[in-house]
């Protein structure tokens, strides 16, 4: 009941400002005019930007899960996933991603669909070097549906999940330890969740990487990923199917 009453307040208050700003704008120097509207769309962010802090560690901490990593996480305060932001942020810039994903609010990169997502971190010696989400399916669909469709498959399979927002620090040739204990991390969170399938969409060089997880399967390609010029993959993997191999480098399984 507190979350519903501070989300309404949210939304009145943003009606109000909504209101005063439209009044206050008419015969107004259009330089005044573009300052204040640089203003009240911050202030739009910054109302978005909490709701997503609050619905993403609400959605986390009812999730189930059995971790015996200290180095893997899921995220459970505002703390943790700011600096999960922070870091998607640096990455994205680094290699080029932030027009396809750009920072709703500079140097915080987040969206509407860490409403609904296990957010995973990876952390070694106070500082988090690697982190992912996975976004369970909802009424907005997921992200990658805006290339390839996934409703077939939910005639078949009662939960999906997109994987997304895979970014490590510095990333390394093979396979580093943020990979390999956010992967594990990831089928902990199947497991334990209810997921049927996993959907991704990723560099169709970067398939090397999981073509031996068994019950991975290639659904569509292209030759841009939104505004990005790499050729792709979209794929599905159906956990329940994992490979000796998996079980082996993932799960430390013999």
């Amino acid at each position: 009941m507190v979350n519903i009453n501070r989300n309404s307040a949210l939304d009145t208050l943003q009606g109000l400002v909504e209101q005063s700003f439209s009044q206050n704008l008419q015969n107004m120097p259009q330089e005044f005019n573009e300052q204040q509207q640089m203003a009240f769309d911050l202030f739009k962010q910054r109302i978005f930007f909490e709701e997503v802090i609050e619905e993403s560690i609400s959605f986390n901490r009812n999730l189930e899960w059995k971790n015996d990593n200290e180095n893997v996480k899921i995220i459970s305060t505002a703390e943790e996933l700011v600096d999960v932001y922070k870091l998607r942020s640096i990455v994205y810039e680094d290699i080029g991603y932030s027009k396809e994903f750009p920072d709703p609010i500079d140097g915080l990169n987040f969206d509407l669909y860490d409403k609904n997502s296990a957010i995973i971190y990876y952390k070694q010696n106070k500082v988090i070097t690697g982190t992912c989400r996975l976004i369970f399916d909802s009424s907005k669909k997921l992200p990658v549906e805006n290339v390839y469709s996934f409703d077939k498959f939910r005639e078949n399979y009662n939960l999906l999940a997109e994987l997304s927002r895979l970014v490590i620090l510095k990333e390394k040739e093979g396979l580093g330890l943020e990979y390999k204990n956010m992967t594990a991390a990831i089928y902990n969170i199947y497991k334990y969740n209810d997921i049927d399938l996993i959907i991704s969409g990723m560099k169709k060089d970067h398939y090397k990487w999981y073509q031996k997880f068994g019950g991975f399967n290639i659904e569509y390609e292209v030759e841009d990923y939104g505004t990005l010029s790499n050729p792709s993959f979209v794929t599905s993997w159906d956990p329940s199917q994992i490979s000796k191999h998996f079980k082996r480098i993932f799960l430390n399984i013999r």
